[in-house]
């Protein structure tokens, strides 16, 4: 209804959607329209619902929105004119049931757009490669692994079609996933020629979303970290790839029955302490160690009850240059009403100390 609304004003829309990554992008893609000065909007999962800002929205206005699989779930006629797929990797499927309805689901984003829309896509990720092959729309690409067609990083630097846009070292996010959400976000506002000079600005500025990879203080020489939004393995793997020092991990949290298996080899090779608790503390515990096993290496390993408890292991564990990382790999619903109300606790806790 909202979206019927929004089209008779003939605003510009730029829907966001994925497994990870969205609100980091969704939020990049507002800020950066806005510091260019466009009469921007954030809305949908973050920001205001749809139907509140109708009233505030004039004609040609730009509407950011991200949008989630349960959202689109009941989308049937919903076009935005850029939309951004991140990746897609196995989530959720507590309410979707199988991964092949959740991809259909993410999939829906594209399905009523025109040859005159734009679909931004992940081209490190092979499962958009497939949605790419259905589109009517004209399909443009970013990478973080190779040099494409589009917006790719060659030599520490972002690119948009061989323009340099930045140097990594001057962007204050870390890590490969958060500069793929960066390329994206240059793809989107893109599209409206946004200035070079307010990307720059907003990228040499943004330190991130709470409860993403969000530094919460520094203890004993040891950098704590807040990544209660890692509510899956593949968002706590690519958090483990965000560090390059050693790192105390806690992670565990409410069972949405998925495969936790991939998570061990990266544990195991960037981890040097390991602090479980929750529903999924026995899962992570198993797929570490048989991958222990299989490289013949040691790593110690705790189990607790609390998040106090694991907040006091991790200060007793860790060194002076270490990295400890809450970053669950779990839902929250065990202990916690949400991520935000866990990385809230898990801070407040960190604060104490």
């Amino acid at each position: 209804v909202a979206y019927n609304l929004l089209k008779d004003k003939n605003v510009k829309i730029i829907a966001i959607t994925g497994t990870n990554g969205k609100t980091t992008t969704t939020t990049l893609i507002y800020e950066m329209l806005k510091k260019d000065k466009f009469s921007v909007h954030l809305a949908g999962n973050i920001g205001f619902p749809l139907c509140s800002i109708i009233d505030k929205v004039k004609e040609n206005d730009i509407i950011v929105t991200e949008i989630s699989c349960q959202q689109l779930e009941n989308m049937h006629e919903f076009n935005p004119n850029v939309a951004v797929m991140t990746n897609i990797s196995e989530a959720h499927l507590e309410f979707m049931k199988t991964f092949e309805h959740y991809k259909y689901v993410k999939s829906k984003l594209l399905k009523n757009q025109t040859n005159k829309d734009v679909a931004i896509l992940n081209y490190s990720d092979e499962i958009l490669k497939e949605f790419s092959k259905n589109v009517k729309s004209k399909v443009k690409w970013y990478s973080s692994k190779e040099k494409i067609n589009g917006s790719y990083i060659l030599n520490d630097n972002i690119y948009y079609y061989d323009e340099l846009i930045i140097s990594l070292k001057d962007i204050k996010l870390r890590g490969i996933h958060n500069y793929e959400n960066i390329m994206a976000s240059i793809m989107a506002v893109k599209e409206f020629n946004c200035s070079n000079d307010s990307i720059k600005e907003v990228l040499e500025n943004f330190y991130g979303v709470e409860h993403r990879l969000e530094f919460v203080k520094e203890i004993n020489g040891a950098k704590w970290y807040n990544d209660s939004i890692a509510s899956s393995p593949t968002r706590t793997i690519a958090g483990l790839n965000s560090f390059d020092e050693n790192i105390v991990l806690i992670a565990g949290g409410y069972d949405k029955h998925l495969d936790y298996t991939p998570i061990a080899k990266p544990i195991v090779e960037n981890v040097g302490a390991l602090i479980l608790l929750g529903q999924t503390a026995n899962k992570i515990y198993s797929a570490v160690t048989y991958e222990l096993k299989f490289i013949k290496k040691d790593l110690p390993i705790y189990k607790v009850n609390t998040l106090e408890e694991a907040v006091n292991k991790a200060k007793e564990v860790s060194k002076k240059g270490d990295v400890v990382l809450f970053s669950p790999a779990s839902a929250s619903f065990d202990m916690f009403k949400n991520f935000e109300e866990r990385g809230n606790k898990f801070k407040q806790i960190v604060n104490k100390l």
